[in-house]
């Protein structure tokens, strides 16, 4: 061990994920003025992010929401499914409530825009490695965080849903990939077909991601998924022979 890390024993190792390398190379070169924060890692794209993120074992992933191949919530997702140990950062360019909603109840411990300066986001940084939530500049414990996802829910979509307990609720794997063929303009019987599915899932897929992004039709879905930067429509829609759960 070197006499820096020994001076600095909780040294917080970090992955850094954004499709633009220059962006992820100079929010490298801030980190790396900092001695108690150590870039171990970058990615490209959602599935170099769970790679990294499962090789590395960083304390905290930095990462953007438009990501090929996978996007941000995606990955949080599956980061929190897998019982990962990681904690995400959202450094976005979507400054907008519903996505943040979307981040946090996926499991983000933090939201933040890219044009937070580079002091806050190292402030965030040791927020969140302590076991803290941050959006808006506000540090939540977990059960502060939990307190502002409901209000946040009731004050977005509670005048028009009864039952809000799966709005802004992260999408599925296979609604996801529904919500890809949607943004292409495929109908139900369509989707059907290509993901080799029955029609009837499909219905019951939709009203989920209706109800999850709390829209009212499939045009208001795709344009929500597009907007937002889930969906990029100059990729390949997903491979139906890939392995997914209905």
């Amino acid at each position: 061990m070197s006499q820096d890390e020994a001076a600095h024993p909780e040294t917080i190792d970090v992955v850094i994920v954004d499709d633009h390398r220059i962006f992820r190379q100079g929010l490298q070169i801030n980190l790396d003025f900092e001695k108690d924060i150590r870039v171990v890692g970058q990615g490209a794209n959602g599935e170099e992010a769970l790679q990294r993120v499962r090789e590395l074992q960083p304390d905290v992933v930095i990462m953007d929401i438009n990501l090929p191949l996978m996007n941000g919530i995606q990955v949080t997702r599956q980061l929190v499914s897998e019982h990962l140990s990681t904690r995400v950062v959202m450094l976005t360019a979507y400054d907008d409530a519903e996505q943040m909603m979307h981040a946090m109840r996926a499991g983000a411990a933090a939201y933040c825009v890219k044009e937070i300066e580079p002091e806050k986001l190292i402030e965030v940084i040791r927020h969140v490695h302590q076991g803290r939530y941050v959006v808006n500049d506000q540090v939540f414990d977990r059960s502060g965080i939990e307190r502002w996802i409901r209000k946040g829910i009731e004050s977005i979509a509670g005048q028009y849903y009864a039952d809000m307990a799966e709005t802004f609720s992260p999408l599925s794997p296979r609604e996801m990939e529904i919500l890809q063929y949607v943004t292409r303009g495929l109908s139900n019987k369509e989707i059907a077909h290509a993901l080799q599915i029955s029609h009837q899932t499909v219905k019951n897929h939709m009203t989920s991601i209706l109800r999850k992004l709390a829209v009212e039709d499939r045009t208001q879905a795709a344009v929500y998924a597009l907007r937002r930067g889930w969906v990029r429509l100059n990729e390949p829609l997903p491979d139906p022979g890939a392995k997914n759960t209905d």
